[in-house]
C-alpha cells in the first residue's frame, strides 16, 4: 500500500500543534492542519504488510491501508468514501481516539507506527471543506420507531444508522444540548463544538429528531417510551463517578472532574458564568488521576490561569518503550505526553492520597500524600505504602479524575429492572444487543463500562444492526463488533 519503500524512506512525524504560548490564551483547537505533501509521506509509510493488524486493533474495522494508499495517490474523495464505510464520525475518532490501531501497526514491531490518526482527521477535514459530506436520508420509510436514550457517540452512531435504514428515530438527552460527553466532557481546545454541531445538522437532515432536557426515568417514564416506540436503545454511558473517600473529602474546593469541565464548556458555548462557577485562576491545583480526563482538567486549569498544577497517578511511571511483558501487537503501555502536558504541569507517579488538609475555615489548603510501591502478593497486585514518605502539597482546588464505575442506577435502570452484570453494567445479548427486557437494547459504555470513543461508535453501529434485524427480520447494516 502507498509507496512500497515509504516506511524505509520516511520517518514518523508528529501532528503539528499551535505554539504553547499562543494556544494557552484561548480555547480553540490546539492541533493544526497537516500540509498535504508531508501528510502524503506519512501515508506512504503504510507498508504492504500482508496481514494488516491495524484492522484488528480498530474496533470499527477501519480499512486503514486502503485510505492510506488513496491519500498517498491524492484520491481524497475515494478516501472519505472508504473511511465513512466503517465510521460515522471520523472527525471524532481522528481527534479523540487514543488510536489502538497505531499500537497494532505492523511497522511498530521494530519502528515507529504509521500516523494513522493524522491521516484520518485530514481525510474528513478535506471532505467537509469540499462539501463531500452530505445528508443521506433513506429511500423509503419502514414505519417503525426507535427511541435512543443518550446522545453520546454510541447513541449518535446508532441513531444515524437506524435513520438511514428508514426508521423514525428520536434521541433523548437529559442535558440542555445534544452530545453527551462530546459536548460537556471534552474541552473546546480538544474538539471545537462546531465539529459536533455540523454532524447533528446532517443527522437532522436525515430525519433524526433530538429532544433535550429529557431525563428518561426522572422526567419521562421509561414505560411511556416502551409504549410509544417499537424499540428502545440505552446509550446513557457510564456516568457513575469514582470518588475519593478520604479524610477531608467534604472540604470546599474539592470537585469531580465532571463538575468542573462542563462549566467551562458552557462558557465556551456562550452561556453566562454562574455564581457557582469553579475556576482555577490563581489557585494551586491538584488533579488526582493520570488519564485523559485528568489531562482535560489540566489544559483547562492552565487556560484559567492557575498558580501551579500537579497531576497525580497511583501507578508507576510507564517506560518510554514497550516492556518485555508488553509485546506487539498489544496496546503499548508506555509513557505518553498529551498536548495539555506540554503546557505546564508536574506529573507525580506512585503516590496515594491520604487526606485533605483544612485551612481552618472549611476550605482545602493542602493534600497529604504517601509514596506507594506496586507489589505482587500471592499473584495479586497491590500497593504498599513506603514508610516515612508522607508529604504535603499546597492545594486550593482538587479535581478528581479517577474514572467511572458504570451507569447510573437511579431512575432509568431502576424502572426498567433489566439485568446487570457484576460490575453494574447493563447485560445485552452479544448478537442481538437486546437486554433482558423485550424490545430494549443497550450499547456503549452503559453496556461495556468506561471505554474508548471508538468502541462506543462500534457498539452503536452494531446495536443498530441488531435493532434493525429485530424490527424487520433482516438487516443490511454492518455490525463491526
Amino acid at each position: 500500500m502507498g509507496k512500497v519503500t515509504g516506511f524505509i524512506e520516511y520517518e514518523r512525524e508528529k501532528q503539528p500543534y499551535r505554539p504553547v504560548d499562543e494556544r494557552l490564551k484561548d480555547y480553540k483547537q490546539v492541533m493544526q492542519p497537516w500540509p498535504v505533501a508531508p501528510l502524503k509521506e506519512q501515508a506512504a509509510r503504510c507498508m504492504d504488510c500482508g496481514i494488516p493488524f491495524c484492522h484488528q486493533g480498530c474496533p470499527l474495522g477501519n480499512l486503514i491501508p486502503d485510505w492510506n494508499d488513496l491519500v498517498y495517490r491524492d484520491q481524497w474523495h475515494d478516501a472519505i468514501t472508504r473511511l465513512h464505510a466503517t465510521n460515522n464520525f471520523p472527525e471524532f475518532t481522528g481527534t479523540l481516539c487514543p488510536a489502538p490501531c497505531e499500537g497494532s501497526c505492523v511497522l511498530g514491531i521494530n519502528d515507529d507506527p504509521v500516523t494513522i490518526k493524522a491521516v484520518e482527521i485530514s481525510i474528513i477535514d478535506k471532505a467537509w471543506e469540499n462539501g463531500w459530506v452530505k445528508p443521506m436520508p433513506p429511500e423509503k420509510l419502514t414505519g417503525k420507531s426507535v427511541a435512543v436514550i443518550g446522545s453520546g457517540p454510541a447513541g449518535l452512531a446508532a441513531a444515524q444508522q437506524l435513520a438511514r435504514a428508514g426508521h423514525d428515530v428520536t434521541v433523548f438527552e437529559r442535558d440542555d444540548r445534544i452530545g453527551g460527553l462530546l459536548r460537556y466532557g471534552i474541552p473546546e481546545f480538544k474538539m471545537e463544538k462546531k465539529v459536533l454541531d455540523r454532524r447533528l445538522e446532517q443527522m437532522e437532515a436525515e430525519g433524526v429528531k433530538f429532544k433535550t432536557n429529557a431525563n428518561v426515568g426522572i422526567d419521562i417514564a421509561i414505560d411511556d417510551l416502551k409504549n410509544d416506540f417499537d424499540a428502545v436503545l440505552l446509550t446513557g454511558g457510564a456516568c457513575e463517578r469514582r470518588d475519593l473517600p478520604i479524610e477531608g473529602r467534604e472540604l470546599n474546593g474539592i470537585h469531580q472532574a465532571m463538575e468542573y469541565l462542563p462549566m467551562q464548556n458552557r462558557l465556551c458555548e456562550g452561556d453566562e458564568q454562574p455564581d457557582t462557577f469553579i475556576s482555577a485562576e490563581g489557585k494551586h491545583v491538584i488533579i488526582i488521576g493520570g488519564g485523559d480526563t485528568g489531562a482535560d482538567c489540566l489544559g483547562t486549569s492552565n487556560r484559567q490561569g492557575c498558580a501551579s498544577v500537579h497531576q497525580l497517578e497511583i501507578m508507576p511511571k510507564p517506560p518510554q518503550t514497550r516492556a518485555i511483558d508488553n509485546p506487539w501487537p498489544e496496546w503499548p503501555r508506555i509513557f505518553r505526553t498529551a498536548s495539555a502536558h506540554e503546557e505546564g504541569v508536574e506529573r507525580v507517579y506512585s503516590v496515594s492520597s491520604k487526606k485533605f488538609i483544612d485551612d481552618g475555615n472549611g476550605n482545602v489548603k493542602a493534600l497529604q500524600l504517601v509514596d506507594v510501591e506496586l507489589k505482587n502478593v500471592d499473584g495479586r497486585m497491590s500497593f504498599e505504602e513506603v514508610a516515612g514518605s508522607e508529604k504535603e502539597i499546597p492545594c486550593d482546588l482538587a479535581l478528581l479524575a479517577m474514572g467511572f464505575l458504570g451507569p447510573e442506577k437511579q431512575g432509568l435502570l431502576e424502572q426498567l429492572g433489566c439485568e446487570l452484570d457484576q460490575r453494574g453494567n447493563v447485560i445485552a445479548d452479544p448478537k442481538t444487543w437486546m437486554t433482558s427486557v423485550d424490545g430494549v437494547f443497550a450499547a456503549g459504555d452503559m453496556r461495556r463500562g468506561q471505554s474508548l470513543i471508538v468502541w462506543a461508535i462500534a457498539e452503536g453501529r452494531s446495536a443498530a444492526a441488531g435493532i434493525d434485524e429485530w424490527l424487520m427480520g433482516e438487516t443490511d447494516l454492518p455490525a463491526p463488533v
